[in-house]
Protein backbone atom coordinates (compact mmCIF):
# COMPACT_ATOMS: atom_id res chain seq x y z
CA UNK A 1 0.00 0.00 0.00
CA UNK A 2 1.12 3.46 -0.93
CA UNK A 3 2.36 5.88 1.91
CA UNK A 4 1.02 8.77 0.68
CA UNK A 5 -2.00 10.51 2.06
CA UNK A 6 -5.07 11.02 0.20
CA UNK A 7 -6.49 13.30 2.51
CA UNK A 8 -4.65 15.12 5.95
CA UNK A 9 -5.74 16.59 9.10
CA UNK A 10 -3.99 17.62 12.11
CA UNK A 11 -5.11 14.62 14.01
CA UNK A 12 -5.73 12.16 11.38
CA UNK A 13 -5.44 10.82 7.44
CA UNK A 14 -7.23 8.87 5.14
CA UNK A 15 -5.08 6.71 3.21
CA UNK A 16 -5.30 6.18 -0.85
CA UNK A 17 -6.57 3.24 0.41
CA UNK A 18 -9.28 4.40 2.21
CA UNK A 19 -8.09 3.39 5.46
CA UNK A 20 -8.54 6.30 8.14
CA UNK A 21 -5.27 7.05 10.74
CA UNK A 22 -5.89 8.88 14.18
CA UNK A 23 -2.17 10.70 15.48
CA UNK A 24 -1.29 10.32 18.88
CA UNK A 25 1.47 10.36 21.26
CA UNK A 26 2.62 6.79 20.48
CA UNK A 27 1.94 7.04 16.94
CA UNK A 28 -0.54 6.59 13.86
CA UNK A 29 -2.90 3.84 14.34
CA UNK A 30 -6.03 2.66 12.15
CA UNK A 31 -9.42 3.77 13.25
CA UNK A 32 -11.36 2.72 10.24
CA UNK A 33 -11.85 2.06 6.41
CA UNK A 34 -13.76 4.72 4.13
CA UNK A 35 -14.74 3.46 0.46
CA UNK A 36 -18.33 5.01 -0.09
CA UNK A 37 -16.95 8.27 -0.79
CA UNK A 38 -14.46 11.30 -0.57
CA UNK A 39 -11.60 11.41 2.14
CA UNK A 40 -13.15 14.88 3.86
CA UNK A 41 -16.34 13.03 4.57
CA UNK A 42 -14.45 10.57 6.43
CA UNK A 43 -12.49 12.66 8.03
CA UNK A 44 -15.95 14.69 8.99
CA UNK A 45 -17.33 11.26 9.96
CA UNK A 46 -14.55 10.28 12.41
CA UNK A 47 -14.17 13.86 13.92
CA UNK A 48 -18.61 13.61 14.63
CA UNK A 49 -17.00 11.08 16.41
CA UNK A 50 -14.53 12.59 18.81
CA UNK A 51 -16.80 15.50 19.02
CA UNK A 52 -19.20 13.26 20.88
CA UNK A 53 -16.04 11.80 22.97
CA UNK A 54 -15.28 15.34 23.73
CA UNK A 55 -18.59 16.18 24.57
CA UNK A 56 -18.96 13.47 26.70
CA UNK A 57 -15.87 14.88 29.20
CA UNK A 58 -17.01 18.19 29.19
CA UNK A 59 -20.18 17.10 30.66
CA UNK A 60 -18.36 14.95 33.15
CA UNK A 61 -16.06 17.75 33.98
CA UNK A 62 -18.81 19.78 34.44
CA UNK A 63 -20.95 17.27 37.04
CA UNK A 64 -17.35 16.83 38.98
CA UNK A 65 -17.03 20.55 39.13
CA UNK A 66 -20.15 21.92 39.60
CA UNK A 67 -22.84 19.07 41.39
CA UNK A 68 -22.21 16.67 44.58
CA UNK A 69 -21.31 13.41 42.25
CA UNK A 70 -20.02 10.87 44.49
CA UNK A 71 -16.34 10.13 43.55
CA UNK A 72 -17.11 6.81 43.26
CA UNK A 73 -19.42 7.17 40.67
CA UNK A 74 -17.41 9.94 39.24
CA UNK A 75 -14.24 7.14 39.11
CA UNK A 76 -16.82 4.82 37.37
CA UNK A 77 -17.71 7.44 35.18
CA UNK A 78 -14.19 8.32 34.10
CA UNK A 79 -12.70 4.53 33.87
CA UNK A 80 -15.35 4.02 31.19
CA UNK A 81 -14.54 7.21 28.63
CA UNK A 82 -10.59 6.56 29.09
CA UNK A 83 -11.42 2.92 27.76
CA UNK A 84 -13.35 4.48 25.12
CA UNK A 85 -11.21 7.31 24.26
CA UNK A 86 -8.18 4.77 24.55
CA UNK A 87 -10.20 2.45 21.61
CA UNK A 88 -12.07 5.05 20.39
CA UNK A 89 -12.59 5.13 16.13
CA UNK A 90 -12.54 8.78 16.22
CA UNK A 91 -10.34 11.92 14.67
CA UNK A 92 -9.07 14.20 16.83
CA UNK A 93 -6.67 14.98 19.84
CA UNK A 94 -7.13 12.26 22.15
CA UNK A 95 -4.38 12.92 24.07
CA UNK A 96 -5.81 15.74 25.25
CA UNK A 97 -8.94 14.03 25.99
CA UNK A 98 -7.27 11.98 28.37
CA UNK A 99 -4.66 14.40 29.68
CA UNK A 100 -8.42 16.23 30.91
CA UNK A 101 -9.43 13.14 32.17
CA UNK A 102 -6.42 12.40 33.81
CA UNK A 103 -6.76 15.70 35.86
CA UNK A 104 -10.45 14.80 36.82
CA UNK A 105 -8.97 11.89 38.39
CA UNK A 106 -6.80 13.78 40.51
CA UNK A 107 -9.87 16.28 41.11
CA UNK A 108 -12.32 13.24 41.96
CA UNK A 109 -9.35 12.13 44.34
CA UNK A 110 -9.16 14.64 46.58
CA UNK A 111 -12.74 14.90 46.41
CA UNK A 112 -12.41 11.63 47.73
CA UNK A 113 -10.27 12.45 50.61
CA UNK A 114 -12.90 15.58 51.42
CA UNK A 115 -15.99 13.44 51.45
CA UNK A 116 -14.15 10.59 53.54
CA UNK A 117 -12.73 13.52 55.56
CA UNK A 118 -16.52 15.23 56.08
CA UNK A 119 -17.76 11.58 56.52
CA UNK A 120 -15.45 11.06 58.97
CA UNK A 121 -15.93 14.51 60.97
CA UNK A 122 -20.19 13.26 60.63
CA UNK A 123 -19.65 9.81 61.60
CA UNK A 124 -17.64 11.25 65.02
CA UNK A 125 -20.62 14.00 65.05
CA UNK A 126 -23.20 11.13 64.64
CA UNK A 127 -21.42 8.55 67.68
CA UNK A 128 -21.15 11.59 70.48
CA UNK A 129 -24.97 12.31 69.17
CA UNK A 130 -25.77 8.58 69.72
CA UNK A 131 -24.05 8.05 72.57
CA UNK A 132 -25.45 11.24 74.16
CA UNK A 133 -29.00 9.76 73.33
CA UNK A 134 -28.28 6.46 74.94
CA UNK A 135 -27.03 8.15 78.37
CA UNK A 136 -30.36 10.27 78.73
CA UNK A 137 -32.17 6.89 78.17
CA UNK A 138 -30.33 5.53 80.55
CA UNK A 139 -30.94 7.90 82.70
CA UNK A 140 -34.81 8.11 81.98
CA UNK A 141 -34.86 3.99 82.48
CA UNK A 142 -33.15 4.40 86.02
CA UNK A 143 -34.28 7.39 87.64
CA UNK A 144 -37.45 9.60 86.15
CA UNK A 145 -40.67 8.21 88.22
CA UNK A 146 -42.45 10.79 85.21
CA UNK A 147 -43.80 7.99 83.37
CA UNK A 148 -45.77 9.83 80.43
CA UNK A 149 -42.71 12.03 80.01
CA UNK A 150 -40.23 9.69 80.11
CA UNK A 151 -42.06 7.37 78.00
CA UNK A 152 -42.72 10.49 75.25
CA UNK A 153 -38.67 11.51 75.77
CA UNK A 154 -37.82 8.17 74.85
CA UNK A 155 -39.86 8.08 72.05
CA UNK A 156 -38.19 11.58 70.91
CA UNK A 157 -34.83 10.02 71.37
CA UNK A 158 -35.68 7.11 69.08
CA UNK A 159 -36.51 9.54 66.17
CA UNK A 160 -33.04 11.51 67.39
CA UNK A 161 -31.26 8.33 66.41
CA UNK A 162 -32.97 7.47 63.28
CA UNK A 163 -32.28 11.01 62.39
CA UNK A 164 -28.27 10.53 62.84
CA UNK A 165 -26.02 9.45 60.62
CA UNK A 166 -25.01 5.99 60.56
CA UNK A 167 -21.43 4.99 62.54
CA UNK A 168 -19.50 2.05 61.95
CA UNK A 169 -20.90 -1.06 62.40
CA UNK A 170 -19.76 -2.63 65.37
CA UNK A 171 -20.29 0.81 67.47
CA UNK A 172 -23.98 1.74 65.96
CA UNK A 173 -24.78 -2.21 67.13
CA UNK A 174 -23.19 -1.85 70.36
CA UNK A 175 -24.90 1.53 71.44
CA UNK A 176 -28.48 0.33 70.08
CA UNK A 177 -28.16 -2.49 72.13
CA UNK A 178 -27.72 -0.15 74.90
CA UNK A 179 -30.38 2.05 74.11
CA UNK A 180 -33.22 -1.04 73.30
CA UNK A 181 -31.81 -2.41 77.23
CA UNK A 182 -32.60 1.07 78.39
CA UNK A 183 -36.38 1.46 76.88
CA UNK A 184 -36.76 -2.53 78.63
CA UNK A 185 -35.78 -1.20 81.64
CA UNK A 186 -37.72 1.72 81.56
CA UNK A 187 -40.87 -0.64 80.47
CA UNK A 188 -40.21 -2.58 83.44
CA UNK A 189 -39.94 -0.52 85.85
CA UNK A 190 -43.34 1.04 85.05
CA UNK A 191 -45.12 -1.45 84.72
CA UNK A 192 -43.82 -2.85 88.19
CA UNK A 193 -44.70 0.94 89.31
CA UNK A 194 -48.50 0.73 88.22
CA UNK A 195 -49.40 -2.62 89.30
CA UNK A 196 -47.87 -1.69 92.76
CA UNK A 197 -50.22 1.13 92.26
CA UNK A 198 -52.93 -0.64 91.54
CA UNK A 199 -52.61 -3.00 94.45
CA UNK A 200 -52.31 0.34 96.32
CA UNK A 201 -55.50 1.58 94.98
CA UNK A 202 -57.52 -1.59 95.79
CA UNK A 203 -56.64 -0.81 99.73
CA UNK A 204 -57.93 2.99 99.26
CA UNK A 205 -60.85 1.53 97.51
CA UNK A 206 -61.55 -1.37 100.56
CA UNK A 207 -60.78 1.07 103.32
CA UNK A 208 -62.83 3.71 102.09
CA UNK A 209 -65.77 1.12 101.04
CA UNK A 210 -65.62 0.88 105.22
CA UNK A 211 -65.95 4.67 105.31
CA UNK A 212 -68.59 4.96 103.10
CA UNK A 213 -70.75 2.00 104.91
CA UNK A 214 -70.32 3.93 108.28
CA UNK A 215 -71.49 7.39 106.92
CA UNK A 216 -74.47 5.50 105.83
CA UNK A 217 -75.44 4.25 108.55
CA UNK A 218 -75.23 7.09 110.46
CA UNK A 219 -77.47 8.90 108.07
CA UNK A 220 -80.34 8.49 110.06
CA UNK A 221 -79.12 8.93 113.35
CA UNK A 222 -81.07 11.54 115.98
CA UNK A 223 -78.12 11.91 118.23
CA UNK A 224 -76.92 14.66 116.72
CA UNK A 225 -73.77 15.71 118.98
CA UNK A 226 -72.48 12.46 118.54
CA UNK A 227 -72.81 11.70 115.34
CA UNK A 228 -71.35 15.50 113.67
CA UNK A 229 -68.40 14.47 115.80
CA UNK A 230 -67.98 10.95 114.39
CA UNK A 231 -68.82 12.40 110.86
CA UNK A 232 -65.75 14.97 111.35
CA UNK A 233 -63.55 11.46 112.59
CA UNK A 234 -64.72 9.77 109.03
CA UNK A 235 -63.83 13.16 107.29
CA UNK A 236 -60.60 12.58 108.18
CA UNK A 237 -60.10 8.80 108.06
CA UNK A 238 -61.09 9.57 104.17
CA UNK A 239 -58.68 11.96 103.58
CA UNK A 240 -55.75 10.08 105.24
CA UNK A 241 -56.73 6.68 103.11
CA UNK A 242 -54.94 8.32 100.13
CA UNK A 243 -56.72 8.35 96.61
CA UNK A 244 -58.63 5.33 94.76
CA UNK A 245 -58.98 5.26 90.85
CA UNK A 246 -61.02 8.04 89.88
CA UNK A 247 -63.95 6.32 88.66
CA UNK A 248 -63.75 4.75 92.40
CA UNK A 249 -62.92 7.61 94.50
CA UNK A 250 -65.91 9.61 92.45
CA UNK A 251 -68.53 6.96 92.93
CA UNK A 252 -67.29 6.91 96.79
CA UNK A 253 -67.17 10.09 97.52
CA UNK A 254 -70.70 10.80 96.02
CA UNK A 255 -72.29 8.51 98.15
CA UNK A 256 -70.31 9.55 101.37
CA UNK A 257 -71.15 12.63 100.36
CA UNK A 258 -75.05 12.17 100.05
CA UNK A 259 -74.77 10.21 103.81
CA UNK A 260 -73.28 13.08 105.13
CA UNK A 261 -75.93 15.38 103.24
CA UNK A 262 -79.02 13.80 104.70
CA UNK A 263 -77.84 13.72 108.33
CA UNK A 264 -76.65 17.59 108.58
CA UNK A 265 -80.03 18.48 106.30
CA UNK A 266 -81.86 16.83 108.85
CA UNK A 267 -80.23 17.96 111.75
CA UNK A 268 -80.55 21.82 109.94
CA UNK A 269 -84.45 21.31 110.40
CA UNK A 270 -84.67 19.99 113.18
CA UNK A 271 -82.49 22.89 114.49
CA UNK A 272 -84.29 25.49 112.53
CA UNK A 273 -87.66 23.90 114.08
CA UNK A 274 -86.60 23.90 117.55
CA UNK A 275 -85.25 27.62 117.02
CA UNK A 276 -88.85 28.32 115.86
CA UNK A 277 -90.01 27.39 119.14
CA UNK A 278 -87.72 29.14 121.20
CA UNK A 279 -88.27 32.61 119.52
CA UNK A 280 -90.97 33.22 121.91
CA UNK A 281 -89.06 32.37 124.76
CA UNK A 282 -86.12 34.84 123.29
CA UNK A 283 -88.99 37.62 123.33
CA UNK A 284 -90.18 36.78 126.82
CA UNK A 285 -86.56 37.05 127.67
CA UNK A 286 -85.95 40.58 125.25
CA UNK A 287 -89.13 41.62 127.78
CA UNK A 288 -87.51 40.93 131.03
CA UNK A 289 -84.49 42.13 130.04
CA UNK A 290 -86.18 45.78 129.13
CA UNK A 291 -87.94 45.17 132.59
CA UNK A 292 -84.65 44.50 134.81
CA UNK A 293 -82.59 47.59 132.95
CA UNK A 294 -85.10 49.34 134.72
CA UNK A 295 -83.59 48.94 138.14
CA UNK A 296 -80.43 50.57 137.16
CA UNK A 297 -79.15 53.15 138.48
CA UNK A 298 -79.51 50.66 141.68
CA UNK A 299 -80.65 53.78 144.53
CA UNK A 300 -82.29 50.69 147.03
CA UNK A 301 -80.08 47.51 146.89
CA UNK A 302 -82.82 45.50 148.81
CA UNK A 303 -85.52 46.54 146.34
CA UNK A 304 -83.38 46.39 143.73
CA UNK A 305 -82.61 42.80 144.76
CA UNK A 306 -86.27 41.59 145.09
CA UNK A 307 -86.94 43.32 141.89
CA UNK A 308 -84.23 41.23 140.44
CA UNK A 309 -85.11 38.07 142.35
CA UNK A 310 -88.60 37.94 141.07
CA UNK A 311 -87.15 38.77 137.62
CA UNK A 312 -84.68 35.76 137.74
CA UNK A 313 -87.75 33.79 139.20
CA UNK A 314 -89.30 34.45 135.56
CA UNK A 315 -86.53 34.27 133.34
CA UNK A 316 -85.95 30.59 134.13
CA UNK A 317 -89.35 29.84 133.75
CA UNK A 318 -89.23 31.97 130.49
CA UNK A 319 -86.96 28.68 129.06
CA UNK A 320 -84.11 28.69 126.50
CA UNK A 321 -83.57 30.57 123.61
CA UNK A 322 -81.75 30.47 120.18
CA UNK A 323 -78.26 29.96 120.32
CA UNK A 324 -77.59 33.10 118.08
CA UNK A 325 -79.56 35.52 121.40
CA UNK A 326 -78.64 33.66 124.44
CA UNK A 327 -74.80 35.44 125.06
CA UNK A 328 -76.06 38.44 124.36
CA UNK A 329 -79.43 38.20 126.52
CA UNK A 330 -77.59 36.01 129.54
CA UNK A 331 -74.84 39.45 129.39
CA UNK A 332 -77.23 41.79 129.49
CA UNK A 333 -78.50 40.40 132.76
CA UNK A 334 -75.29 39.25 134.11
CA UNK A 335 -74.52 43.44 134.17
CA UNK A 336 -77.74 44.45 136.22
CA UNK A 337 -76.61 41.43 138.52
CA UNK A 338 -73.27 42.74 138.93
CA UNK A 339 -74.88 46.52 139.46
CA UNK A 340 -77.30 44.99 142.20
CA UNK A 341 -74.32 43.16 143.77
CA UNK A 342 -71.96 46.30 144.04
CA UNK A 343 -75.21 48.02 145.17
CA UNK A 344 -75.63 45.60 147.65
CA UNK A 345 -71.81 45.46 148.80
CA UNK A 346 -72.04 49.38 149.61
CA UNK A 347 -75.23 48.74 151.85
CA UNK A 348 -73.88 45.76 153.63
CA UNK A 349 -70.88 48.23 154.68
CA UNK A 350 -73.60 49.86 156.41
CA UNK A 351 -75.96 47.33 157.55
CA UNK A 352 -73.87 43.94 158.12
CA UNK A 353 -76.69 41.69 159.57
CA UNK A 354 -79.31 42.88 156.25
CA UNK A 355 -76.10 42.38 153.50
CA UNK A 356 -75.26 38.98 155.05
CA UNK A 357 -78.90 38.03 154.80
CA UNK A 358 -79.72 39.40 151.48
CA UNK A 359 -76.33 37.69 150.77
CA UNK A 360 -77.79 34.54 151.84
CA UNK A 361 -81.04 34.78 150.30
CA UNK A 362 -79.37 35.31 147.07
CA UNK A 363 -77.28 31.96 147.55
CA UNK A 364 -80.54 29.82 148.23
CA UNK A 365 -81.69 31.29 145.42
CA UNK A 366 -79.10 30.42 142.97
CA UNK A 367 -78.81 27.25 144.44
CA UNK A 368 -82.21 26.58 144.04
CA UNK A 369 -81.86 27.88 139.94
CA UNK A 370 -78.92 25.31 140.13
CA UNK A 371 -80.68 22.27 141.23
CA UNK A 372 -83.64 22.60 138.66
CA UNK A 373 -81.24 23.47 136.10
CA UNK A 374 -79.34 20.20 137.36
CA UNK A 375 -82.56 18.22 137.04
CA UNK A 376 -83.54 19.43 133.50
CA UNK A 377 -79.76 18.22 132.33
CA UNK A 378 -80.63 15.04 133.68
CA UNK A 379 -83.54 14.87 131.71
CA UNK A 380 -82.01 15.88 128.51
CA UNK A 381 -79.05 13.87 128.70
CA UNK A 382 -81.59 10.86 129.53
CA UNK A 383 -83.75 12.10 126.67
CA UNK A 384 -80.35 12.08 124.68
CA UNK A 385 -80.92 15.31 123.58
CA UNK A 386 -77.62 17.09 123.14
CA UNK A 387 -79.33 20.82 122.15
CA UNK A 388 -80.93 20.63 126.11
CA UNK A 389 -78.03 19.26 127.13
CA UNK A 390 -75.68 21.67 125.77
CA UNK A 391 -78.04 25.16 126.83
CA UNK A 392 -79.16 23.11 130.24
CA UNK A 393 -74.64 22.98 130.67
CA UNK A 394 -73.73 26.58 129.19
CA UNK A 395 -77.08 27.91 131.94
CA UNK A 396 -75.73 26.09 135.00
CA UNK A 397 -72.20 27.33 134.47
CA UNK A 398 -73.51 30.74 134.28
CA UNK A 399 -75.33 30.03 137.74
CA UNK A 400 -72.75 28.10 139.24
CA UNK A 401 -70.20 30.85 138.19
CA UNK A 402 -72.75 33.06 139.95
CA UNK A 403 -73.31 31.25 143.18
CA UNK A 404 -68.98 31.30 143.61
CA UNK A 405 -69.40 35.07 144.05
CA UNK A 406 -72.37 35.04 145.94
CA UNK A 407 -70.76 32.63 148.53
CA UNK A 408 -67.94 34.75 148.52
CA UNK A 409 -69.38 37.51 149.77
CA UNK A 410 -71.70 35.78 151.84
CA UNK A 411 -68.34 34.31 153.76
CA UNK A 412 -67.25 37.75 154.08
CA UNK A 413 -70.40 38.24 156.67
CA UNK A 414 -69.15 35.11 157.96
Amino acid sequence: MREDTVSTDPWGRVDDDGTVYVRTAEGERAVGSWQAGEPEEALAYFRRKFDELAGQVALLEQRVRGTDLPPAQAEATIVKLREAITDAHAVGDLDALLARLGALTELVARRREEVKAARDVARAEAKGIKERIVAEAERIAEDTTHWKTGGERLRQLIEEWKAAERIDRVTEAALWKRLSAARTAFAKRRKAYFAGLDEQREGVRSAKERIVAEAEELASSTDWGTTASAYRDLMQQWKNAGRASREVEDELWGRFKGAQDRFFQARSAVFAERDASLAANAEVKEQLLTEAEKILPVTDARAARSALRGLLERWEAAGAVPREQRDRLEGGLRKIDEAVRKAEETEWKRSNPEARARAQNTVDQLRKSIAQLEARLAKAQEAGKDKDVKDAEEALAARRSWLEEAERTLAEFS
